[in-house]
């Protein structure tokens, strides 16, 4: 069998719309509320203000635009093919429709990663706004219990004489029961936490702008110049340092590509799909300007570089002492959702993959009274919980934005290759602009990838080789397609 045989998108089509066992019971809202959980993190409460005084001074928010369209070239491209195959394998089953079943497989490895590592990656963040959070109310919890053992210091991983960071493992298992008993419920959990913290974004805005105008002078003062002067090196202010902005914010906008797994789970994934992806990147990205600017404007930007910039500045303006523990309380809850759409993604990918034959059968079993793919949900919990107790926050960081991007790249360039293989396949929803937009998508995402350390790209290279292992050692052997001999 050829490496770069493909599945016809008419096979492709029948497998969505067959019965394979999951519960259709997501609306459009639930769609965006899925991507709006995935986007917005911790980061918006920290990213922002540290990049500012650090990259762009206020014209953080010019990076948030440049960004932003990035992720909105990739997430158009992601739509169309959402609509045309709606199907939970993300980006791994619009591979194996265009570049064939061998790219098929490495953006399936590549998913792993990126789902695998993010989870834990944002378990260790939730882990330390919890700790700090109950501390407020006198409650300590004890180091040993809250700390990874190893950290990782020039290349190498030390032991810090921890014994594992507990929170992060509690909140892995936590949302993995919630996402092994329904989706349904899954979905309201994260529907809940998603009002919770952009009913604070909305007020922090509220605030800001009724601070703003009764200071304006005081705004003026700290918008000017709205793009610092550079300091003779590239990355510190002037439009090199917005760029670096841009590169360093957007990974605020990851997650939004776990939309397509849940596709098999949409009430009408055709119509919906496209509004859950692009609808959320555009929610968020609105969110995300605003908050740059009346953040910029409530405090000067050399003054934003610290762990918690937005109560810092709040504080500077005077809003009550009140709010800190609501920023709190958003932080937590935006990351208590991001944790659990990224649960969402990983076994839905295990999951298509075990069905075209590439991974054992027990991947693809669907729980018979809750209709989730739970074995696939409980390894991904366990590895998850494993790697949020045991690993350094940066190690883990470091590979979900590599394998994201990737992602990305791989994605935008299958959309150009379908349009000229498949012109006249169906498709209820269009990318606008083609080739320009996926060009312009797949062109921003690697120039990020080309901007991270080289040891990462290391790591992205044994993983690939242990991923091209597995696949012909025993992927292509039990593949499908392969038996079919079509």
């Amino acid at each position: 069998m050829s490496l770069f045989q493909t599945k016809s998108i008419e096979s492709l089509q029948k497998e969505a719309a067959a019965d394979v066992g999951l519960r259709r019971s997501l609306s459009r809202m639930n769609l965006v509320s899925l991507g709006i959980g995935a986007i917005i993190g911790a980061g918006i409460f920290v990213l922002t203000g540290q990049a500012a005084a650090q990259y762009a001074g206020p014209a953080i928010a010019i990076s948030f635009v440049i960004s932003g369209l990035g992720c909105l070239f990739a997430g158009l491209c992601y739509a169309e093919f959402a609509a045309m195959i709606p199907i939970s394998g993300s980006a791994y089953t619009y591979s194996y429709a265009t570049l064939g079943e061998f790219f098929a497989w490495i953006i399936g490895w590549d998913l792993i990663l990126e789902y695998l590592f993010v989870a834990p990656t944002v378990a260790v963040g939730w882990s330390g706004h919890f700790v700090a959070f109950l501390k407020e109310f006198n409650i300590v919890l004890p180091v040993h219990l809250t700390q990874a053992p190893f950290d990782y210091v020039n290349g190498h991983l030390v032991s810090t004489g921890h014994l594992m960071n507990l929170p992060a493992v509690g909140i892995i298992a936590m949302l993995t029961w919630l996402l092994v008993i329904g989706i349904k419920e899954s979905a309201t959990f994260n529907n809940y936490m998603v009002v919770t913290k952009v009913s604070v974004l909305l007020a922090i805005i509220g605030f800001g702008i009724w601070y703003l105008l009764g200071h304006h002078d005081l705004a003026v003062k700290n918008w000017t110049p709205f793009i610092p002067a550079n300091t003779g090196t590239y990355g510190q202010f002037g439009w090199s340092g917005i760029f670096k902005g841009a590169a360093v914010i957007f990974f605020a906008y990851i997650g939004f590509d776990a939309v397509s797994t849940a596709a098999q789970e949409a009430k009408n994934p055709q119509k919906d799909m496209p509004m859950g992806i692009v609808g959320s990147l555009l929610i968020c990205t609105v969110l995300f300007i605003t908050i740059s600017v009346i953040l910029t404007g409530m405090s000067k930007y050399t003054e934003l570089n610290n762990a918690a910039p937005v109560v810092n500045a709040l504080q500077a303006a005077g809003a009550p002492l009140a709010l800190r523990f609501v920023v709190e309380i958003a932080a937590i809850a935006g990351l208590s959702s991001v944790i659990l759409v990224m649960l969402l993604g990983q076994p839905r990918i295990f999951f298509s993959m075990a069905n075209d034959g590439l991974l054992p059968a027990v991947f693809a079993k669907v729980h018979p009274r809750f209709k989730t793919p739970y074995v696939t949900t409980i390894i991904t919990g366990v590895l998850s919980a494993i790697l949020g107790g045991l690993m350094p926050l940066s190690i883990l960081g470091e590979m979900v934005s590599i394998g994201t991007l990737f992602a990305f790249v791989i994605v935008c360039i299958s959309i150009v290759v379908l349009r000229k293989t498949r012109p006249d396949a169906p498709r209820p929803f269009r990318t606008p602009l083609v080739p320009l937009v996926p060009i312009l998508g797949a062109g921003i995402c690697f120039l990020q990838m080309y901007a991270l350390p080289a040891d990462t790209w290391w790591r992205l290279v044994i993983w690939m080789a242990v991923g091209i292992a597995i696949y012909f050692g025993y992927s292509r052997h039990h593949s499908k397609l392969n038996k079919s001999g079509r």
